[in-house]
């Protein structure tokens, strides 16, 4: 194979401009992640601009490289959504003929009267929310009555938030286990999720103890054909929660970016063959969801500092692919996912750069590179292996 090592890192909602369709998935304007963060100020990414993120399309106040470390281009969505899991399973060659459902309403009151009678009580919210102002609205009452608060996004999911005192761990991990057998056929969303919060009124904060409980992915995607090829999968951040785990051999929980940039590096030391699947959270989930442009870019720049540290860690038979799964324009009016294309960056110590990869069709692409790669194959996408090869 012409790489034994394949570090696959979704840098979590760094979409890099709008796709042609942005109108049909409810943004409230054509978002530009990346570049909107770039023009709000000049960014520090050296590491970044070498490999060639400024080649793929002019971002403000960055330079092209002349000659871009990596193979470079930019992926579109051909499923329908804008979400994590849409974007994930889609790199696996999973591409859904139909968006996930969504509740910009909040849930029906049948579906919720059954759940409360499952769970045994009542719950407080049922409405589209900002996670950390719902908990900052309705933290008190929770606290004081011991509903759990149900919250939905523009994404296909239902959140269950918990301060840890009043409703522990693994009671909340039960309630969202209720909502995950509960929540099938037209109401089968991507993901439910636990979001334990701890603190007083006025200073509560969520914790690490968050848990996605995915919908099942179909059988055959990628993950499925490399454990059948023998081919070793370890995973950092929620990639294992996204796939429930399939096809995975090793999976690390993170707290933080810095955390999962951490346990990348240690997993990789421990790896002689197979696929590191990363991701890299606090992108989408501190700052693209809070509005925090400056954070989003001083996040940027960590994991741009961060770049040599993986480069030494790298071997001649390694191959880096750096993307993401859509975008979260933290400068827009909306709190919600983006509807964008994403970045491609493809290089290691033994391939050639400066390869234009070009707009492909699909993330499922990434995918099929890395099956090509294995010698198996992924349920779609077209593979661009052949035109990374590593230097003789």
């Amino acid at each position: 194979m012409p790489y034994q090592r394949v570090i696959w890192i979704v840098l979590d909602s760094v979409g890099i401009g709008p796709m042609p369709d942005w109108r049909e998935f409810g943004d409230d304007m054509a978002s530009d992640t990346l570049g909107n963060c770039a023009k709000l100020r000049p960014l520090h990414l050296p590491h970044l601009t070498a490999l060639g993120i400024a080649n793929i399309r002019p971002l403000e106040h960055l330079t092209p490289a002349a000659a871009p470390r990596s193979a470079y281009g930019r992926c579109a969505l051909a499923s329908p959504g804008k979400d994590t899991t849409t974007g994930h399973w889609e790199m696996a060659g999973i591409l859904l003929p139909k968006p996930l459902p969504t509740y910009p309403n909040g849930f029906p009151a049948d579906l919720m009267a059954e759940y409360e009678r499952r769970i045994g009580r009542g719950t407080l919210g049922n409405c589209t929310a900002s996670g950390t102002d719902i908990i900052r609205d309705l933290g008190p009452l929770h606290m004081a009555t011991g509903k759990p608060i149900v919250y939905t996004s523009a994404d296909s999911v239902f959140q269950i938030a918990a301060h840890e005192e009043t409703i522990p761990i693994p009671e909340l991990y039960r309630m969202c286990e209720i909502a995950r057998e509960l929540l099938t056929g037209p109401h089968e969303v991507g993901r439910v999720i636990a979001r334990p919060f701890i603190g007083t009124p006025g200073a509560f904060k969520r914790t690490s103890n968050r848990h996605d409980y995915a919908v099942a992915p179909p059988s055959g995607m990628l993950l499925d054909q490399l454990a059948a090829a023998a081919v070793p999968v370890v995973s950092v951040g929620k990639i294992a929660d996204i796939f429930l785990g399939r096809g995975v051999a090793a999976s690390h929980k993170t707290k933080t970016n810095a955390d999962g940039m951490a346990q990348t590096l240690a997993a990789l030391a421990a790896m002689d063959r197979g696929l590191l699947f990363v991701n890299l959270v606090d992108f989408d989930m501190l700052f693209g969801h809070r509005n925090d442009p400056e954070g989003y870019s001083q996040a940027l720049e960590a994991a741009d500092a961060w770049l040599p540290k993986l480069d030494a860690a790298l071997r001649p038979g390694d191959l880096v692919i750096l993307t993401a799964d859509h975008g979260c324009d933290p400068t827009t009016p909306s709190t919600d996912h983006s509807r964008e294309y994403v970045p491609l960056l493809a290089y290691g110590p033994s391939t050639t750069g400066g390869v234009d990869l070009g707009t492909r069709a699909s993330l499922a692409d990434i995918g099929q590179t890395v099956a090509a790669n294995f010698h198996t194959t992924s349920p779609a996408g077209t593979s661009f292996l052949d035109a990374i090869p590593p230097q003789s």
